[in-house]
């Protein structure tokens, strides 16, 4: 689930809650919601908080293995 991915996330660099939700410009009731699955985040609130974690989103083609990140998209739509 995308709520125990975003919280595997934040604690693996040992961010609080609050660090994020204050970078995300969120609430920290926001984010305990998206960690506790009480609340689904948009993929673009995930890309943030993906991104404040130090991580990034990667799609992956599987037969070709191709891959695509969300900063290759952002650089495309450019």
């Amino acid at each position: 689930m995308i709520s125990d991915i975003l919280k595997y996330l934040r604690k693996s660099k040992k961010l609080k809650q609050s660090e994020v939700a204050s970078t995300a410009n969120i609430a920290v009731s926001t984010i305990s919601g998206y960690e506790t699955n009480y609340s689904q985040p948009t993929f673009e609130m995930i890309e943030k908080i993906v991104n404040i974690c130090g991580y990034d989103i990667i799609f992956r083609d599987r037969k070709t293995e191709y891959e695509v990140s969300t900063k290759n998209i952002d650089r495309i739509k450019e």
